[in-house]
């Protein structure tokens, strides 16, 4: 089993910038997709951007341009960095990770956006 470790959330400025940050730990496999995913109030469980092992990224279309993610494999680490944030992206972001031997979650931060 994979644990999933998220930090970097809280209360930013609308314009304002974040770095979100997951550690992975326990059972990872050599190949896997680290990833964030977003849950906003009263909505479902979205894809913001995933990263393979060799660094192939998928970034939601409508994201393109605010959002980069990155990894550190020598780390198990996966980042998410957000520019030119508004209110519409607060949310309780979610760390994720996928390999063959199934899916894994973090517990979440909560990242506010005040306009």
């Amino acid at each position: 089993q994979v644990q999933l470790v998220e930090s970097g959330g809280g209360l930013v400025q609308a314009g304002g910038s974040l770095r979100l940050s997951c550690v992975a730990s326990g059972s990872m496999s050599s190949i896997n997709i680290l990833g964030w995913y977003r849950q906003a109030p009263g909505k479902q469980r979205v894809m913001v951007a995933t990263i393979t092992t060799n660094g192939y990224t998928s970034i939601e279309e409508s994201l393109k341009g605010r959002v980069s993610i990155s990894r550190d494999n020598a780390k198990n680490t996966v980042y998410l960095r957000m520019s030119s944030l508004v209110p519409e992206d607060t949310a309780v972001y979610y760390c994720y990770n996928a390999a063959a031997r199934g899916i894994s979650w973090g517990q979440g931060t909560q990242v506010t956006v005040s306009s």
